[in-house]
């Protein structure tokens, strides 16, 4: 009876990684500014970690502004070497060593002329690459930080465009970085783009922050002492800013293909800029402390927190 229970243990193993890995998983390159001026990247980047088995990760390029290098991303991947045996029971989780094979560094300094410089960096090199290769699935560059390395890939290839689609978070990386944005969105305007200038501010204003949801109170139960990830995120930061966030949970619960209609990651208005540029609703009702949108992602606050505190009990 004990042999017959263990086989049936196996088999539900077996079915459960079958599924996870059968399952359509959207593409993904992260932009990062990670190790630069602001510890919520090094927050984003374990929680993107924690879901790894849902993504398709193809690349995690470092970028501007600040003084993020790739080094910063392998500090998170060493995290998530230490932690892998326990992820790996848990779905199709990539390799450590994948994964550092798919990081690469992107330019240092941001776009300083209004078109993009001659100088390609790896980072765009890879974004290139990977937009170019055969795929019926559209392939997303969340960017976390300086737009630079995808305006040079767009300028460089803009052939791309139609194979890619960018979700990133503007507001101060578009103040450090004003050029790149500009050139995206004066030369690209057939872009597939949501530019989130506000919404993003919802992952940590407003919402239910009650009890354990609070975002220092969530840390410490959820996220410190657990694992070696939760220990670098608390070493970063001990309360939730994780303002990149949103672009990963855009695509973890909702319809990416709609950006019109709810999702975790936020709700988004289509302008007349071009057939398919979106950015934060303006209507009063989803305004949260004068940051318009905000309110279509600390709606969810409650479901996604669950959701990743059940992953970092993976951890304990």
């Amino acid at each position: 009876m004990k042999q017959f229970t263990f086989l049936l243990f196996l088999f539900g193993i077996f079915i459960h990684l079958k599924v996870d890995a059968q399952r359509t998983k959207p593409r993904v390159i992260i932009s990062t500014d990670i190790g630069g001026d602001d510890p919520d990247d090094f927050q984003s980047m374990v929680h993107l970690l924690m879901y790894a088995n849902e993504l398709n990760i193809e690349g995690l390029v470092s970028s501007p502004p600040g003084e993020g290098r790739k080094e910063h991303i392998l500090e998170a991947l060493d995290a998530y070497a230490q932690d892998f045996e326990k992820l790996r029971k848990h779905g199709n989780f990539p390799s450590p060593e994948y994964l550092n094979s798919v990081t690469k560094q992107g330019l240092t300094e941001v776009q300083s002329t209004p078109k993009p410089s001659s100088e390609v960096s790896e980072g765009a090199n890879w974004i290139i690459e990977k937009a170019r290769q055969k795929n019926d699935q559209p392939l997303y560059l969340l960017v976390w930080g300086s737009m630079t390395d995808v305006a040079q890939a767009l300028h460089f290839v803009p052939d791309i465009k139609e194979n890619i689609r960018v979700y990133m978070i503007g507001s101060w990386n578009t103040r450090m970085d004003s050029l790149a944005r500009n050139y995206v969105f004066e030369h690209h305007p057939d872009l597939w783009l949501i530019e989130n200038n506000t919404t993003f501010r919802g992952m940590y204003v407003g919402g239910d922050q009650s009890d354990d949801f609070g975002n220092t109170s969530f840390v410490e139960k959820y996220v410190k002492d657990h694992g070696a990830l939760g220990e670098l995120f608390n070493q970063k930061k001990k309360d939730i800013k994780m303002g990149d966030t949103p672009s990963v949970l855009y695509l973890l619960n909702g319809d990416p293909d709609q950006p019109e209609t709810g999702s975790w990651g936020g709700r988004f208005l289509r302008t007349d800029h071009g057939p398919n540029y979106f950015t934060d609703l303006s209507d009063p009702k989803f305004i949260e402390n004068n940051r318009p949108g905000a309110k279509t992602v600390n709606v969810w606050r409650k479901d996604y927190l669950t959701d990743w505190a059940t992953r970092m009990k993976w951890l304990k």
